[in-house]
């Protein structure tokens, strides 16, 4: 008897849950990537390719601050595993800034280890879907 495999994934909003079903096995490994010690893949993006405002967010985490955004600085937990895996609290979370948009916007960068270090960060322009390394 083939073994079908189930997956949910959540979202809140509000106080309203939607789900999205799959019942593709591939789905699991592709959604969780470092798992069973498969290797993550992540894509590099060297500094000057970077727009303006995260060049500029760049500079703010190198000088410890002060943050536009009150959730800029806190941990990153990697869940879903797209980042190599560290232990809780070595990644940690910055904004930044997307012109015209009315909230936070979907571009972050995310830096592992010691704060205002930056030789080891990450960015995202889809709100940690995919990740492409900052090299210089």
């Amino acid at each position: 008897m083939a073994r079908n495999w189930l997956r949910i994934r959540g979202v809140l909003i509000g106080a309203v849950a939607f789900c999205a079903w799959s019942t593709a096995p591939s789905a699991l490994a592709r959604d969780y990537p470092a798992r069973a010690g498969v290797e993550v893949e992540v894509g590099t993006v060297a500094l000057a390719q970077l727009p303006r405002e995260a060049v500029n967010t760049l500079n703010l985490i190198a000088a410890g601050g002060p943050y536009p955004y009150q959730k800029d600085g806190i941990v990153f937990g990697n869940y879903e595993r797209v980042l190599p895996v560290h232990r809780r609290g070595y990644y940690h979370e910055y904004t930044v800034p997307t012109p015209h948009a009315r909230n936070r916007g979907a571009r972050r960068i995310v830096c592992g280890g010691p704060l205002q270090r930056t030789d080891n960060c990450y960015y995202s322009d889809d709100h940690y879907t995919s990740f492409n390394r900052i090299v210089e």
